[in-house]
C-alpha cells in the first residue's frame, strides 16, 4: 500500500507539472503536499510502534486523500488537467483509499479480538522432562 501511495505521488507530481505557472505557488504545492502527505504518513504510523498510532497515522493518510480529491476536483473545475488524467489520478485516490480502509479495518478488528485465556498448566506439563 506504502508503494502504491508513492507511485500515486509521483503520478501527481508530473501531472501539475502541466499545471499554468501562475500556480507555481497556490494550488501544486497544495497538491504536491497532500499527495506525499500520504506515504509519509503510513510510513511514519508503521514506525510509531503501536497498533493504535498506526490506525491514527493511517486516517490522517485517508484525510490527505481526500484531500487530494478535492485539490483535483478544483483543477479540474479550472481546466488545469486533462479529463484522462483526471480520471487516472482519482482511480489512484480510489484504490489507496480502499486499502487504507481494509487495512484499518483489519488493524481494528485485530485490537478488538479479546486474547484468548491463558491455558492453565496441567501437572504433566510442569513435571521435569525425562
Amino acid at each position: 500500500m506504502w508503494r502504491k501511495a508513492v507511485k500515486m505521488a509521483a503520478a501527481v507530481y508530473r501531472t501539475t507539472d502541466k499545471f499554468p505557472a501562475s500556480e507555481r505557488y497556490v494550488l501544486t504545492p497544495q497538491i504536491r503536499k497532500a499527495a506525499v502527505s500520504v506515504s509519509a504518513n503510513i510510513a511514519e504510523g508503521w514506525g510509531r510502534g503501536s497498533t493504535k498510532e498506526y490506525i491514527q497515522f493511517l486516517l490522517v493518510a485517508r484525510g490527505s486523500l481526500m484531500e487530494l480529491l478535492s485539490h483535483f476536483a478544483v483543477a479540474h473545475e479550472l481546466e488545469y488537467v486533462e479529463e484522462a488524467d483526471c480520471k487516472g489520478i482519482e482511480t489512484e485516490i480510489e484504490v489507496v483509499g480502499k486499502m487504507l480502509n481494509g487495512l484499518m479495518g483489519s488493524l481494528r478488528a485485530k485490537r478488538s479480538t479479546p486474547n484468548p485465556s491463558p491455558r492453565t498448566p496441567s501437572p504433566r506439563s510442569l513435571a521435569p522432562s525425562p
